[in-house]
């Protein structure tokens, strides 16, 4: 089960930085456990002391929310992961061992509509340890919602913003679970209908 914020009360604008710099609380521990399942699975660009493949359980990965900063505009935003609640799924992704003061950096990178939370994870060469990851939940204004994967594509394949195409984080995504060994439905059949749409 997830630590929300006491603060948290539902209905949160885009811009997390402030709710996240307030749960700066790290009990003496001079380094984290911090879960990435999207882009933090490729791009990791801030200082870590281990890197380590990992999962959580209870959570699947989702393109339902918006990116307004990074892969889309405010008018026309694109679509990015976040993590939703399944009984029985499995996540894979990529766990970084940092220090507190990495969140500074992290808090805005992950700035539109993601919390940053407490969550169990599992490494994958064995153990276990209470981490933290960044998730959007579906009452940020950014939160775009279910969608059929033939549209989310299609939703990727016109969406741009300052970090680059939405198509090119799709991508790497792919790419990188792919390097894990790791297969995810819903991120492989999105990327088969973007390759249909451009071939066209």
């Amino acid at each position: 089960m997830l630590a929300l914020p006491l603060f948290y009360n539902g209905g949160m604008t885009a811009n997390t930085i402030a709710i996240n710099q307030l749960m700066d609380k790290f009990d003496g521990h001079h380094s984290v456990w911090l879960f990435g399942y999207g882009s933090l699975i490729y791009k990791a660009d801030f200082p870590y002391l281990q890197r380590r493949p990992a999962s959580i359980h209870g959570w699947t990965r989702r393109f339902w929310q918006g990116s307004h900063d990074h892969r889309g505009t405010p008018e026309a935003p694109g679509r990015v992961v976040t993590l939703i609640e399944e009984a029985g799924a499995i996540c894979h992704g990529m766990a970084y061992l940092i220090t507190p003061e990495v969140f500074a950096h992290l808090d805005h990178r992950e700035k539109n509509g993601y919390l940053r939370l407490s969550i169990p994870m599992a490494f994958e060469d064995g153990g276990d340890i209470e981490g933290l990851v960044y998730i959007a939940t579906p009452d940020n204004t950014a939160f775009l919602g279910a969608a059929s994967e033939q549209d989310i594509a299609a939703h990727i394949a016109r969406s741009t913003g300052p970090s680059g195409p939405n198509s090119d984080y799709l991508n790497h995504l792919a790419n990188a679970l792919r390097e894990l060994g790791r297969h995810d439905q819903h991120v492989f059949e999105i990327q088969r209908h973007l390759a249909a749409l451009q071939s066209e």
